[in-house]
């Protein structure tokens, strides 16, 4: 199986150094970052992604309107999200399920059960749909 292909788009510097170093060192996945909304809708022609990982807060375009603009394009109509958040009231999580989100992350998160964690969400969602994580 090729590696899991994550798109990850975070404005803290932090954030993507240390997610971008465990998913790829750690977890073997390939990843493709972004600053902001919209470097990622800039730049997304060309990218494929298997999980998308965003955070939620962020200036210009938040992660639940990046994520809407997102399912408008074939492509990713169907790729399970994941929103970071340091908000993580029961309510906010409930909000971003209803947004579309596949899973909620709390920051700050375990940066090294992350690629585990993602894989996990991956295989959940997969099976809530009936689908093969293998045939993606």
């Amino acid at each position: 199986m090729s590696p899991l292909r994550v798109l990850h788009v975070d404005d803290c510097d932090d954030v993507r150094t240390v997610v971008g170093l465990t998913l790829s060192g750690v977890g073997g996945m390939k990843v493709t970052q972004s600053a902001s909304g919209p470097e990622a809708i800039a730049s997304i022609a060309g990218t494929e992604a298997d999980i998308l990982l965003l955070d939620v807060m962020m200036p210009e375009i938040s992660g639940p309107e990046l994520l809407c603009y997102l399912r408008s394009i074939e492509k990713f109509r169907d790729t399970p999200a994941v929103f970071l958040t340091a908000k993580a009231s029961p309510e906010e999580v409930e909000t971003l399920m209803k947004a579309g989100a596949a899973a909620v992350i709390a920051k700050p998160f375990d940066a090294m059960r992350l690629p585990e964690h993602l894989w996990q969400i991956l295989e959940d969602w997969h099976a809530d749909r009936g689908t093969d994580i293998a045939a993606e």
